[in-house]
């Protein structure tokens, strides 16, 4: 006996109909509820990684600084990015700092790799990429600093008068007990201990000239060097025994402080980062103690 065809109907019964409106509308909210949970967590493990090689960035830094430290009978490296030294009685100027002027104006990183004039500490690294944090800004070549206090800028209340000292050879740090307040030679560094003075600092931006300028004498950010943020509203930095830290900022002014760019220089794509309303002095506790963390990692003590 021959089988009993089917009818149309119940052929189209056998088929599978496809997904309803509500059912893809469901399909699509469970997509966009997984990008919107996975994206944070893909964000932060690739935040968790720049921030491990930043961190060893600062780490390979200051061990060049200690390096070039005990090959110089102690002295430390100038603090000043690009600082000059004079030569044959005030008539030469050689631009020379622990940065050197090729991470100023090459304009490409073949370029900075061909450049001699890498600065002082390159002799103990040899690799640009050290130098840059790889979250930092699009242009400069170098985002990191010394802080002032680390044989840099000279910051009111930290040195010692005129009358004490050579002004043509050395500025000798201002003692409070044991504290040296600005560092020239590793010997200086007694109390606190290495382990607690800071050294280099990531800025993102250029590093300019100065250093990272904080006061000793007033509980108030610097003008031209706002909390620096980086790594998830926080900042890295290393201290003098070669150990690095990441320290979150714990004020909501910390990071919300009114800050500019301003260009550095005639270099079109370098910037250092400005306060726009001059001096900022904290209003809340956890903004002071910012501050003040920072002040006495840079210091050893707070001068007020």
């Amino acid at each position: 006996m021959q089988p009993r065809k089917k009818g149309k109907h119940e052929w189209a019964k056998e088929i599978p109909s496809g997904f309803t409106l509500i059912e893809l509308l469901v399909v699509i909210a469970i997509i966009t509820l997984l990008v919107a949970i996975l994206i944070p967590v893909v964000n932060r493990a690739r935040e968790m990684g720049q921030r491990a090689v930043c961190l060893s960035n600062l780490k390979q830094l200051t061990l060049a600084w200690n390096l070039y430290a005990e090959d110089n009978n102690g002295w430390l490296v100038s603090g000043r990015a690009f600082g000059y030294r004079t030569l044959q009685r005030g008539i030469r100027r050689e631009l020379i700092g622990w940065l050197g002027a090729a991470f100023l104006g090459a304009e490409s990183r073949a370029e900075l790799i061909e450049d001699p004039n890498k600065g002082a500490l390159w002799p103990y690294t040899r690799d640009i990429n050290v130098y840059r944090c790889p979250r930092g800004a699009k242009g400069p070549a170098a985002t990191y600093t010394i802080v002032a206090s680390a044989n840099g800028q000279i910051v009111e209340g930290t040195y010692k008068p005129a009358e004490e000292w050579n002004w043509r050879l050395v500025r000798p740090g201002r003692r409070v007990g044991k504290t040296v307040l600005r560092l020239n030679k590793l010997t200086d560094i007694i109390s606190p201990g290495a382990a607690q003075r800071a050294v280099f600092m990531d800025l993102r931006q250029s590093p300019g000239v100065r250093g990272f300028y904080v006061h000793y004498l007033y509980p108030k950010w610097h003008v031209a060097s706002p909390a620096p943020i980086r790594h998830a509203q926080g900042v890295t930095l290393s201290m003098a025994d070669g150990h690095a830290e990441y320290w979150k900022w714990q004020g909501h002014e910390t990071v919300s402080m009114p800050r500019r760019l301003i260009p550095y220089g005639p270099y079109g794509n370098l910037f250092t980062e400005s306060l726009e309303e001059g001096d900022y002095e904290p209003k809340t506790e956890d903004g002071l103690h910012d501050l003040q963390k920072l002040q006495k990692a840079t210091w050893g003590g707070l001068g007020y």
